[in-house]
């Protein structure tokens, strides 16, 4: 059966019911960062509602609304699924991200690009712990800051790694 267009909808926030029996669980942390990508960037997603106003996927994004205070949410009625649709929906959108991974690499250069731009990189959704081990692993380099355009062998250092804390210093010039 070919789906009907998408009509995006603006519903109270009180139409919407949420299923009972969602077998994916929520963080405080996620509906936190669910709110503020939605402050930041506005809605990008609606939320999916079966005939019944039941969702089938968005129960954080209600969640990061309600936080917020919304009185009405973009919502897409899903009408055209079948009972066992929905539920196989509304398991296959939760589980599909499982299946994917990050390319350090390119994470790496995008995060520290964000850095370099300026941008706000918790908005990306990563805390700063994983922001900063992933442009310590990754293959980014960041651009040196303009007061370091040249390089000196007789300026001292002092460095601490991020990871394990272990600390040393030199200032690039061998003993005698």
């Amino acid at each position: 059966m070919k789906a009907p267009a998408m009509k995006v909808e603006q519903w109270p926030i009180d139409k919407l019911i949420a299923y009972a029996r969602n077998a994916r669980t929520m963080t405080p942390a996620a509906v936190d960062k669910v709110a503020a990508s939605i402050q930041e960037f506005g809605w990008r997603q609606p939320i999916v509602v079966d005939a019944h106003r039941v969702i089938i996927a968005g129960h954080t994004r209600l969640a990061a609304a309600r936080q917020l205070g919304l009185k009405k949410v973009p919502v897409l009625t899903a009408a055209h699924l079948t009972p066992a649709q929905v539920k196989a929906y509304r398991l296959m959108d939760n589980r599909s991200h499982e299946e994917t991974s990050w390319d350090a690499s390119l994470l790496a250069d995008c995060l520290a690009e964000l850095q370099t731009g300026g941008a706000d990189l918790d908005l990306t959704g990563f805390n700063s712990d994983e922001i900063t081990a992933f442009l310590m692993d990754g293959t980014a380099a960041a651009p040196a800051p303009e007061e370091f355009k040249e390089y000196d062998e007789s300026i001292a250092t002092e460095h601490e790694c991020l990871n394990c804390g272990y600390r040393w210093s030199g200032n690039g010039s061998q003993a005698e």
